[in-house]
């Protein structure tokens, strides 16, 4: 079984849990997001694309999946 783990790849994108650094709400957001994602409280902007990982402009809280 351990053979097959390294024969089948793993996706690397995940979903993460994003503070605001504004109004301190949480959202989740992707981490290879292909749209600019905004904060559903306050408008500021949590994460930008470039074109592979996006740039998470908030603290990211945990990681999940």
């Amino acid at each position: 079984m351990a053979e097959w783990e390294h024969l089948i790849p793993r996706p690397t994108s995940r979903f993460l849990r994003v503070r605001c650094i504004s109004c301190e709400s949480e959202q989740i957001v992707f981490s290879h997001c292909s749209t600019h994602v905004q904060c559903q409280t306050c408008g500021e902007t949590l994460a930008e694309p470039t074109g592979g990982k996006a740039n998470i402009k908030g603290a990211v809280i945990a990681v999940l999946g």
